[in-house]
């Protein structure tokens, strides 16, 4: 199956074109993010793989911020072991995901590897990566399960909470205030 689908970003003025791979054996996803913030104006392209538990393995991200341009990548297990740039990363240890503060997608990864059921909870460690402001980091962020189609998302300490309303595949229909998805298109032959 794949998913071609269009994020329109309220907070950082931007426009994503995500596809989504999945099958059998995990789920590859390419994407290219345009928009500008604060008189910046701003290219991503970023591709995940993910092995069939939906665990992360693979992260590439090339940036371009006003006329920096930067590339990076990251290798993981899928247990919380990581690369950067084909060098350990320890700082890095433990974390599962990665969350990319420009697109909604990231939020797949945890909805869909936790696999919480309605009323559950989880607090999940991420590399988060804030590419406006170049860090870097391993934050700490819990989602609950509040209904079918509804997450509460934290970042903790609790500097950050949001409900957010996820498509049938996990997928980010609307985050407030920052994400709403503008178009989605379905193909089984891809």
């Amino acid at each position: 199956m794949q998913v071609n689908l269009l994020w329109e970003g309220r907070e950082y003025h931007s426009l994503e074109n995500c596809i989504i791979t999945i099958t059998d054996s995990g789920t590859e996803i390419n994407s290219s993010i345009i928009g500008e913030y604060e008189q910046k104006i701003y290219k991503v392209d970023y591709t995940i793989k993910t092995n069939a538990n939906w665990e992360t393995q693979f992260l590439e991200v090339k940036t371009q911020l006003n006329d920096k341009r930067e590339l990076l990548t990251f290798i993981s297990d899928g247990k919380g072991t990581w690369a950067e740039d084909g060098k350990p990363a320890n700082e890095f240890r433990g974390c599962k995901e990665v969350d990319i503060s420009l697109t909604p997608f990231t939020n797949t990864l945890a909805i869909r590897r936790l696999n919480l059921s309605v009323g559950e909870s989880q607090a999940i460690h991420v590399i988060y990566l804030d590419l406006l402001n170049g860090q870097i980091k391993s934050v700490e962020q819990n989602y609950k399960r509040l209904s079918l189609s509804h997450y509460q998302f934290e970042n903790i300490p609790n500097d950050f909470s949001a409900i957010i309303t996820v498509d049938e595949l996990g997928l980010v229909v609307d985050y407030p205030e920052l994400f709403v998805r503008a178009a989605w298109q379905e193909s089984k032959n891809y």
